[in-house]
């Protein structure tokens, strides 16, 4: 992934790894994936938080607009007003991928990176082991309070680090949004909310007379009886088109289990299936809402111009406030 000699460095913290970087300072080479290389400027900085101070009180506002001014910390270590601050999920390399997006994305066009700041803690995989794609289990509990408690503690230290606003590329940490973002202050984007508003703003035509437009939904149990990509696509007019047990269970489930033993071609042949299983419900899209979903189709793949991954309208949401 980030194979252009990109420095990152990852700090322990009592809880926590963070990586703040601008484009100010220190230049290092960045190539995406499948683009051509671009030069960026780098920061990796350090930062110790005392947890015993009480988070200035706040009240949550929309995940959009600006912060207001009276909540920038003079002792903050980002001091730019358009910093984005990540929240770190489950899985660490999501979070890897996410990052390398909005450096790339947002650093096209010989334009400079937007600022940001990560952070990060890998322990929290273990506070949800249940949670894999192949778990029969549709049901998130273990362990929430822990679960919910870390992410809060790291919003709020992304809040005295400079961040001006926040995203949190974790689709299950999604969940649990309403809780992680009580009290925020500043914009706090929802992963749901971005995808809807894309699908909105392209102004999709129903391909059935007399019916709305149909989104598809492949993702993990847990994820779609979490329900959140369901509402915020409903509340934009949307009908919601998941798969049924059958696919679930006898291709989805089996794709993810393919992939994990390494057969990657029978992986991609069981997610072609299942594409094409939405596809012929006559859904326009499907959201591909799984880190194990992502990559595993080739790039030039042609029903992947049938699909969505969320975190792509995560980051472009987020590049956007940064710009505006």
């Amino acid at each position: 992934m980030f194979d252009g000699g990109m420095a990152l460095t990852f700090h322990k913290l009592n809880y926590s790894s963070v990586l703040a970087g601008n484009l100010q300072k220190n230049r290092t080479h960045y190539r995406a994936r499948s683009n051509p290389p671009v030069d960026v400027h780098f920061l990796s900085v350090l930062v110790q938080i005392d947890e015993s101070k009480n988070s200035p009180q706040s009240k949550k506002i929309s995940g959009s607009g600006t912060a207001p001014k009276r909540y920038q910390n003079p002792n903050s270590l980002l001091k730019q007003a358009n910093t984005v601050g990540i929240i770190g999920g489950v899985s660490v390399l999501s979070t890897l991928i996410f990052l390398e997006k909005l450096v790339w994305w947002s650093s096209r066009d010989g334009e400079e990176c937007i600022p940001f700041v990560v952070c990060s803690d890998p322990s929290i995989a273990r506070v949800l082991p249940s949670q894999s794609f192949t778990s029969r289990n549709a049901r998130i509990e273990s362990n929430v309070g822990v679960f919910i408690e870390n992410l809060q503690r790291k919003r709020k230290f992304l809040e005295q680090s400079g961040a001006r606003c926040l995203v949190m590329p974790c689709h299950v940490s999604h969940a649990w949004y309403d809780k992680i973002s009580e009290d925020c202050l500043l914009p706090f984007f929802h992963v749901g909310d971005c995808v809807a508003s894309e699908l909105k703003e392209a102004k999709l035509k129903p391909l059935e007379a007399g019916s709305n437009v149909r989104i598809g939904m492949l993702a993990s149990n847990s994820i779609l009886t979490a329900g959140f990509y369901q509402e915020k696509l409903q509340n934009q007019g949307f009908e919601v088109v998941l798969p049924d047990r059958a696919t679930m269970d006898h291709i989805l489930i089996p794709a993810v289990e393919a992939l994990s033993r390494r057969d990657m071609e029978g992986a991609r042949n069981l997610l072609r299936i299942a594409i094409q299983i939405l596809l012929v419900r006559a859904v326009n899209v499907v959201i591909l809402a799984s880190d194990e979903l992502q990559g595993l189709l080739p790039h030039d793949e042609p029903l992947l111009k049938k699909c969505i991954d969320p975190m792509d309208a995560l980051a472009r949401s987020a590049i956007r406030w940064a710009r505006h």
